[in-house]
């Protein structure tokens, strides 16, 4: 198995969006370049691991949050996605979002037959 850089460079842009932290401000926390970090975003340059951790601790999540998606069977992959998501959430926004969610996996349960990755037995 490989490692997905460019859904690490993802993750790393979206947590730093969140953050509301700029390449700029990202790179000055790890003592790094803006290009560097671009690049790292995009995928164009794959981080090593000490890189990945300077990047988590500046981020303030784990390297297990940048990391996320890349593990095949992880039942907890968007677990810490879907935390994040809520939580700035009201507890009506919660309630919707539960229910969109509920309504969402009923139909993808319904209609599996539909999905690229069905086997037709």
């Amino acid at each position: 198995m490989s490692v997905n850089f460019k859904h690490i460079g993802r993750r790393i842009k979206e947590i730093r969006n969140a953050k509301e932290l700029s390449q700029a401000e990202l790179a000055e926390q790890i003592d790094m370049s803006v290009p560097y970090i671009s690049l790292i975003e995009t995928a164009a340059k794959k981080a090593s691991l000490s890189t990945l951790i300077l990047i988590a601790n500046a981020l303030g999540v784990t390297v297990d949050a940048l990391l996320n998606g890349n593990q095949t069977n992880d039942s907890a992959e968007y677990y810490c996605d879907l935390i994040c998501l809520l939580n700035d959430c009201n507890n009506y926004e919660r309630r919707i979002i539960f229910e969109v969610a509920t309504v969402t996996k009923k139909s993808l349960r319904e209609n599996i037959c539909l999905s690229p990755y069905f086997e037709k037995i």
